[in-house]
């Protein structure tokens, strides 16, 4: 889930004049501004913060539960008490081998060896599966409770739920800030280099707002990206900003599951026939899946995906799904003159100059149209 950025930043100041290409610096960094206006940035949209994508809205903030996570709860305790049980014995008798010791002394370290920690292994192996299966009560229970952020493309509206608030707020599309952060900052291990994408808007005298951090500056704009493609219709689906591990079929569900498991060993075993890995990759992929309990983690991901899906919109106000309806074709939202007019600039300067910065072809685009000054 979005987080906030943990290096202390300066707020950016969206009560002032900011425009796409704009430039913040602060201390420790810079916050570049991607909108208002959201002109486009030819990155390819990557969107793995975003929930659930219709025609009518897309909501981001959550994203869709990962396999990954299962097999952690439950693969991670099962390993680490398999190890201790069964490893740990297998390794002493293996050093009596090196030292030169005769079988019956071998037979006998195993034994004793598996006596001494067999019964660590089962509370290691059950504290662990209580702590994971905690952490995981915990962020489920968070997820059915947040209120992500939801945009409207049908209206051109984002709707915000800001916090400790009971109704929402409703924002123009073409009015909302998106910015890109930079920081770095020196530790006793070199520098340390940090990246965030936000989004957000003034609300009177408070600033509402979404930030989560990134790998790189690069990728935060992508980030942006998949967001603004949703909203100018030119992404329909969360395959083309998703696709988990590139596992998806045509027919497949967009989050992953029990078939993201089936066409992860389809692929495998075609790229040992190809010849592109070996068996003793194959072996470790079984291994692996082995022992974070083969598909149990992939059934609990769609288990828990079903129960999202069902429970999660009862956290939305009456306000919120009313707003969420879909409109006659011929009451949908237009983009602006304007908005229009300067991204066709953009495309065409990217165009011409493909290497250049979209970050400064956004401030040159501003510089042709100086009138066109907005206020988030």
């Amino acid at each position: 889930m979005p987080t906030k950025i943990d290096v202390p930043l300066s707020p950016p100041q969206l009560g002032q004049s900011r425009r796409a290409g704009d430039v913040e610096p602060f201390p420790s960094g810079k916050i570049t501004y991607l909108a208002p206006l959201p002109l486009p940035t030819a990155l390819p949209p990557h969107g793995p913060h975003i929930g659930e994508l219709n025609e009518v809205y897309m909501d981001f903030g959550l994203g869709s539960p990962q396999v990954f996570m299962w097999q952690m709860t439950l693969g991670g305790p099962f390993s680490g008490a398999f190890s201790i049980a069964f490893l740990f014995p297998l390794i002493g008798g293996f050093m009596f081998f090196v030292f030169g010791m005769g079988w019956d002394d071998i037979s006998h370290a195993i034994e004793g060896i598996f006596h001494e920690t067999y019964g660590l292994a089962l509370v290691t192996g059950f504290v662990t599966l209580l702590i994971g299966l905690g952490v995981w009560h915990h962020n489920h229970k968070k997820r059915l409770q947040i209120i992500p952020t939801r945009f409207n493309r049908q209206r051109r509206e984002v709707c915000f739920m800001p916090e400790d608030a009971t109704d929402p707020v409703f924002v123009p599309w073409e009015s909302l800030s998106a910015w890109v952060i930079e920081a770095q900052g020196a530790t006793q291990y070199g520098i340390h280099r940090q990246y965030g994408m936000g989004i957000g808007f003034q609300h009177g005298e408070t600033l509402t707002s979404v930030e989560f951090p990134c790998f790189g500056l690069s990728l935060a704009i992508s980030h942006w990206e998949a967001i603004r493609g949703y909203m100018e219709y030119e992404i329909h689906d969360l395959k083309s900003i998703q696709a988990p591990l590139d596992l998806q079929g045509p027919d497949d569900p967009p989050h992953e599951g029990l078939h993201t498991f089936h066409n992860a060993r389809a692929r495998m075993h075609q790229q040992i026939r190809d010849g592109q890995r070996g068996r003793v990759s194959g072996f470790f992929w079984y291994l692996y899946h082995v022992m974070t309990l083969w598909t149990i983690p992939n059934h609990l991901t769609e288990w828990e995906v079903r129960r999202l899906q069902k429970l999660g919109p009862h956290a939305l106000t009456e306000v919120m799904r009313q707003w969420s309806e879909p409109l006659p074709k011929e009451q949908w939202a237009k983009p602006s003159e304007e908005l229009l007019r300067m991204s066709a600039q953009v495309r065409a300067l990217q165009k011409r100059q493909p290497r250049r910065p979209i970050t400064e072809i956004f401030a040159e685009v501003q510089r042709l149209n100086p009138t066109d000054k907005r206020r988030a």
